[in-house]
Parts: C-alpha cells; structure tokens; sequence
C-alpha cells in the first residue's frame, strides 16, 4: 500500500536554461509512467521555470529548503508560502548537509516540518547518523532521537504525508559503501519507532526513502528491500539516464 517514491535532489546545479532542457527529456522519458511518484528538486532560482515546465506531467516539483517563518527580515531566505505560490509540492528538510555545513539543529528541523504542514507542503524529513556516530554504535540513537524532536509536534492522522528519507551519512564520500542489508536494517528500525509512537496505520502507510549514493546499477538491490520505498537521488540526479533508470528499479 506504500507507493514508490524518487525525488532528485539537484542540490546547487543547473541554471534555468540547463533546468529547463533536463525536465524536457524527464517528461519525454517519464511523463506516461504511473507506477512511481516521481519528483524533482532544483534551485530557488529554478523553480518557476520547471514547476511550470512539469505542469500536467504527472511529476512533481521539490524545494531544496525553507525557512520556518511566513515572512519577515530574513535576508536570503524563502518561504513556504512562496514556494506554494510557484507550485511547489514537497519541501526537503534537515538534509544532511544542511545539518552539517549550515549547522541545523534537531530543533530547527522540527520547525521547518510544522512551516511545511503550515503551508501546504509535503516534508521530506532526512535522517541519518554519521562516521564516527556509526563506529561508535549509536546510530539507532541518533536516527530516534531526529525523528523524535522533528515529528513532535505531527499529530498520528498527518504522518502519512511525511515521507522519511534515510541518509547514512557515514556512507556518502567516505570510501565505505552500505550495503541492501544495511539499509533495510535502518529502514526497519524507522518502521518499527513509527509502530511504537502512532497506530499501526502510520508504520503501514508512511513512505522511507534512501539516501545513500543511490545509482542505476545498484538501484534494484536497495529499493527491492521490504522496507526500501524509494529513494532520494544526489548526484544521479543530474543524468537523465541514471535517474531514469532509479525510477524504473522502484517501479
């Protein structure tokens, strides 16, 4: 009863020229297909151009971020509301990078879920444990402890609509690699917190992606684990083919 779900994260990548031209070959290769939700993420600056670009395409538009508040003078920030306004549908929040080179807390995370509910957008919530985190064995830990503070304040009724993505950050540009069994280990740590914090539905019905490094070549092996709904696309993302070739695995 979960549909799969793969949303590229561009990350700071193409313009909106470039931007305009990719969703182009998306939509010829995956406007038809009804078996993933699928979704994309550009920059600020390109997300008028390709929200509109994918308008009826059956694809829908992500925002890489979003500050809590609805307005106010926060220089370079954007808000939920504006980014409804340009048709925006889901929002990524607590992204790993976000948390490390912008210094996100658990706290400022569960603030951006409440702004994307308060909006009318779709969070994306990463989760995820580091290196050291991960030889020091609290990953479990820290994964419960993110999800715990982020979704405190998401009533039982509204969890579905949270789509957990997994990042296991000790395998993103360090040498290791986590393999099917160790994704699925996490995700079903993931799954089993949502059963012991809300009713049975919740853990039945609310999607978890993975994070880590996901690729055409080993895309079937991680999305074909049971507890595996998808993926959250980096760096495979920004290849037609490649990213093409994750959502027919998830299909």
């Amino acid at each position: 009863m979960r549909r799969p779900f793969v949303c590229g994260n561009w990350k700071m990548h193409k313009a909106p020229a470039d931007a305009d031209s990719f969703v182009d070959q998306l939509k010829k290769t995956l406007g038809g297909q009804t078996a993933v939700d699928v979704a994309v993420a550009p920059t600020f600056l390109a997300l008028p151009a390709v929200s509109a670009r994918l308008k009826h395409s059956g694809i829908q538009v992500a925002a890489q971020n979003l500050h809590a508040e609805v307005q106010g003078a926060y220089t370079g920030e954007v808000s939920g509301e504006m980014l409804r306004s340009v048709g925006v549908a889901y929002c990524i929040v607590g992204h790993s990078e976000r948390r490390q080179l912008f210094g996100e807390t658990d706290a400022t995370v569960a603030k951006k879920v409440g702004a994307c509910f308060r909006s009318g957008l779709l969070p994306i919530l990463c989760v995820g444990e580091t290196l050291a985190e991960r030889d020091g064995g609290q990953e479990q830990q820290v994964v419960e402890r993110q999800l715990s503070v982020a979704l405190a304040g998401v009533p039982s009724d509204q969890m579905p609509s949270v789509t957990i993505a997994y990042e296991p950050v000790w395998a993103i540009g360090t040498g290791r690699n986590a393999t099917p069994a160790q994704a699925q280990e996490m995700h079903a740590f993931i799954r089993a917190w949502l059963k012991a914090n809300h009713p049975e539905f919740v853990a039945r019905s609310t999607r978890i992606q993975y994070g880590g490094s996901v690729k055409a070549a080993n895309a079937a092996g991680l999305l074909g684990q049971p507890d595996i709904d998808g993926a959250l696309v980096g760096g495979a993302a920004l290849v037609v083919d490649e990213f093409v070739g994750i959502v027919k695995a998830a299909g």
